[in-house]
């Protein structure tokens, strides 16, 4: 089935493997587009999760740059970035169905070939699929703020995950996050900076870099008076 990401056995994976996930998958309304884009687009676009290290190269036909997207929503920001560097290859990991189906029609529609499509946990991905050392930058836009306190521990962005993700960027490989929810924003910041291995681009926050789109999901937080922050950090 294309429609969730594969069953995971608990029993099967090592303890320290195991953890609280930062999502919860929806069984939320698909449109016939959708549909389709899932089932039909992901054997032109997707990129199935197999617990072992991907030749970019290979993967792609081509040597270039590589970036890493952890949870795209529906793409279209991932399309348009992907639509502005050519040069430049993306793999877009997402779990809930719509917007893998609406990301595999945009490539479609647009068509674009530097995109694989993933539909599976991004720290399972980066863990087992991710080679050290090989990606020029990592995307984390707009990640589920788990505004309740008891729910802080569910936020994507902690020290575990952004060593991780440091492990896998290349020398001067940057990380860029985006949040409209400034606790989590001040969170992010002390979790960056507590890792060794990477250098903060700015004093605090960055200005929003020109390629990296305003979003739909932006624009309706600043409506609402959010304060939206960039973080940018850089592999040393």
């Amino acid at each position: 089935m294309l429609n969730e990401p594969a069953p995971i056995d608990q029993n099967a994976i090592p303890m320290q493997e195991r953890r609280i996930r930062s999502f919860v998958v929806r069984a939320g309304r698909m449109s016939p587009k959708q549909t389709r884009g899932l089932e039909e687009g992901m054997t032109r676009h997707g990129l199935p999760f197999h617990p072992a290290p991907v030749d970019f190269k290979s993967l792609f036909g081509h040597q270039a740059p590589c970036v890493l997207e952890i949870g795209f929503g529906m793409g279209v920001t991932t399309a348009e970035i992907a639509a502005a560097q050519v040069e430049t290859n993306f793999i877009a990991v997402e779990v809930h169905p719509p917007g893998v189906g609406n990301l595999c029609n945009l490539l479609d529609e647009q068509a674009l070939s530097n995109v694989r499509v993933m539909q599976h946990d991004a720290v399972e991905v980066l863990t087992h699929m991710i080679p050290a050392n090989s990606l020029a930058g990592v995307h984390i836009y707009f990640p589920d703020p788990w505004h309740k306190k008891r729910h802080n521990k569910r936020r994507l962005v902690q020290p575990d995950l952004v060593a991780l993700i440091a492990s896998r960027l290349t020398t001067g490989g940057y990380l860029h996050l985006a949040t409209d929810w400034v606790p989590y924003a001040e969170h992010m910041l002390e979790v960056l900076r507590g890792e060794p291995s990477l250098r903060n681009a700015a004093n605090d926050y960055a200005e929003r870099p020109s390629w990296r789109p305003e979003t739909k999901f932006e624009r309706r937080g600043l409506k609402l008076g959010h304060e939206v922050r960039d973080l940018v950090f850089h592999r040393t």
